[in-house]
């Protein structure tokens, strides 16, 4: 399997685990706040809902983004498949929200309910189950910041593998969903007031928005031919540099295709002496070693620069 396959392969099997465990949440939070009449375990029901759908879509785009190119696509159909992910997710969270601050609003007024030991064991299994998820989330992440040998912080922010960036965002947001849900439940249980239970819906609604708009503009950024960070071209142009013909990159251009494809072009000065022989050579060499240290590169073209691509006055 080459090291693009793997690391999509580690995508999918992310958004599924993650998509799984949301599933099996949701029909127990949703059980659970029926049978208590908590305002907040519906709501987290509809926010792991939310999570589900926006992981299936996630998965169906890893899927479709494999089709080969052809002449209308000659770059492959990953940015197309997750421009509808990334409508689904946004669309998905925004009804989630709404319906949960809503549902907050309303609770407010309604009589406290029952026995909430069945949401307290379910927030728990919960927060253990999304605990799990965000740990897997967080391994793949230091796996490929190293690769990049950036912060995982910084990878995250600029990563163009935007179902690694949403499952983190969703994994993030569901423990703090149930922490808000969990000190909502308890704060309505010691007063006897249902404006906790209540107001931690809203606040769940408002988490769901904030996720929303999120998500939508790391997917929607893929659109628009973003090349990448500077950091990243940096760590491109100093890898293509060490090059044994090459004296330096003049010019580097680079474009995010997709979460798992990116395309580099460069024109680069070769050393006086290089015969042609030795500038394919140097240009093959220089194409594997990137594809090796960075599986999501997947066109390079490279280029001789001289005096005629000297910019005219």
């Amino acid at each position: 399997m080459s090291d693009a396959s793997q690391v999509k392969s580690e995508s999918v099997l992310t958004v599924l685990v993650a998509a799984l465990m949301n599933l099996g949440i949701a029909l127990a939070k949703l059980v659970a706040g029926l049978l208590g009449g908590s305002a907040a375990m519906v709501s987290e029901a509809a926010h792991s809902a939310a999570d589900t759908v926006t992981e299936l879509m996630l998965y169906l785009a890893l899927r479709n983004s494999v089709k080969p190119a052809d002449e209308t696509h000659p770059f492959g159909y990953g940015s197309t498949h997750y421009m509808w992910a990334a409508l689904a997710a946004a669309l998905t969270f925004v009804a989630g929200g709404l319906f949960s601050i809503t549902h907050g609003f309303h609770s407010m007024h309604d009589e406290p309910g029952g026995d909430y030991l069945l949401s307290y064991a379910v927030l728990a299994i919960s927060f253990a189950l999304e605990a799990v998820s965000f740990a897997r989330t967080i391994v793949q992440l230091r796996s490929e910041s190293r690769r990049w040998k950036v912060r995982p912080c910084l990878f995250l922010r600029h990563t163009p593998d935007t179902s690694l960036k949403a499952v983190f965002l969703e994994d993030l947001a569901a423990l703090i969903g149930l922490v808000l849900a969990a000190v909502g439940l308890g704060l309505t249980e010691i007063t006897g007031s249902p404006l906790y239970d209540g107001l931690a819906s809203v606040l769940i609604g408002v988490l769901l928005i904030v996720v929303a708009v999120l998500l939508g503009h790391a997917n929607l950024s893929l659109l628009i031919g973003r090349s990448l960070p500077p950091r990243f071209r940096a760590a491109v142009r100093a890898d293509l540099e060490t090059g044994e013909d090459i004296d330096a990159v003049q010019e580097l251009l680079t474009l995010q295709l997709g979460p798992a494809s990116v395309l580099i072009a460069a024109r680069v000065d070769f050393r006086d002496g290089a015969d042609g022989a030795a500038v394919e050579r140097t240009c093959r060499e220089a194409e594997a070693r990137l594809r090796e240290r960075y599986p999501v590169i997947r066109y390079v073209f490279l280029s001789p620069w001289g005096e005629a691509d000297l910019p005219r006055r």
